[in-house]
């Protein structure tokens, strides 16, 4: 057996987002998709969420393991080598890191909004996503296991922070996430250089749905971004790609894309961090502030505080000048406040 399995879902961003890690840096593994016979038996996790990656203990036991990043981390310590996703530059390292948080944690609120708001996503998500798993059902079954799960994630629509208040600012950020990737694909291979970070993998996870399967958006990026659809589909498998040890950006060198792609996580993300972080400290039932001009209100979600707090210990860990080097990328595009 090998050592590592992934069960996971084609529909889920953070499923993709692993398997494309481990296909990249040619880690063995067997992918198992959710709801499956081969996944039955195998150990849960814990938290159940998807993936969880099956590995082997030191006991001899398998275990069942989550989330996405830490995933990533214990790949890097435990199949050391030259694929590493984590640039060797710490400055550059941490900018990966928080370009990695901003797609899981925001980003996806955007293909979270886009699947379960319009109608023609809400219809092919809820008749494609079960037959992922088991087309041989009957289609009275599917059908109803479609109107089932839809109707329970439309329900969590607010949860993720997608209501009618917050939908245009969500919409807009995406607008402008695609576009400033098209430019800066026209000059780089990936986000930072010429080999992939776990940067990369995270803005791949959510647009495997946004770009490549869910109606609404997929129309928006085929006419806006063409080149982020391409470099899409050209990320689920990168096994071939050859890195070079000094292919990452200089970090006294980033092209105006990077700063401007730092600048949209610093106008919608950052201020949402600070909000639900200060709404957490308060015990309050609601997060309250302004994002890009406008209002935005959800609750509080525990684990982006918690996402908040992480980025703010590995900007302490850094070596005073690597912590100066990623100051100066920050200043002025609103990621600075989140280490003020």
């Amino acid at each position: 057996m090998v050592d590592y399995q992934i069960v996971g879902a084609i529909g889920s961003p953070y499923s993709r987002k692993l398997r494309a890690v481990l296909r990249y840096r040619r880690i063995p593994h067997v992918w198992i998709h959710q709801g499956t016979p081969e996944a039955a038996g195998l150990p849960e996790p814990r938290v159940a969420l998807l993936p969880r990656l099956v590995v082997r203990a030191d006991d001899g036991r398998l275990e069942a393991l989550v989330d996405s990043t830490p995933l990533i981390r214990l790949l890097e310590a435990r199949v050391p080598g030259r694929r590493s996703v984590v640039p060797s530059d710490p400055a550059l390292a941490f900018l990966d890191g928080l370009i990695e948080d901003f797609a899981d944690e925001w980003l996806t609120k955007a293909m979270f909004h886009y699947r379960w708001t319009g109608e023609a996503d809400i219809a092919k998500a809820s008749r494609i996503l079960p037959r992922w798993a088991g087309s041989q059902q009957s289609d009275e079954r599917l059908e109803k296991a479609g109107r089932q799960f839809g109707a329970r994630q439309i329900g969590r629509l607010g949860v993720v922070g997608s209501n009618p208040q917050t939908a245009a600012v969500i919409e807009r950020s995406f607008v402008r996430l695609i576009d400033v990737l098209e430019r800066h694909l026209a000059r780089h291979r990936f986000v930072l250089g010429a080999r992939p970070g776990a940067g990369d993998f995270g803005l791949y996870g959510q647009l495997t749905q946004l770009a490549l399967f869910d109606p609404t958006p997929m129309a928006i990026v085929l006419e806006r971004a063409p080149r982020v659809f391409a470099w899409t589909d050209c990320v689920d498998d990168l096994s071939g790609v050859e890195p070079e040890a000094e292919g990452w950006l200089a970090r006294d060198a980033l092209p105006e894309t990077i700063l401007a792609l730092l600048g949209e996580i610093g106008r919608g993300y950052a201020p949402f961090l600070l909000a639900n972080a200060a709404a957490l400290d308060r015990g309050l039932a609601s997060v309250e502030c302004e994002i890009d001009g406008a209002p935005w209100r959800q609750a509080p979600f525990p684990y982006q505080g918690r996402c908040l707090a992480s980025l703010r210990a590995d900007h302490r860990a850094l070596s005073a000048s690597d912590r100066v080097a990623v100051d100066r990328a920050l200043a002025g595009t609103g990621c600075d406040a989140l280490f003020a």
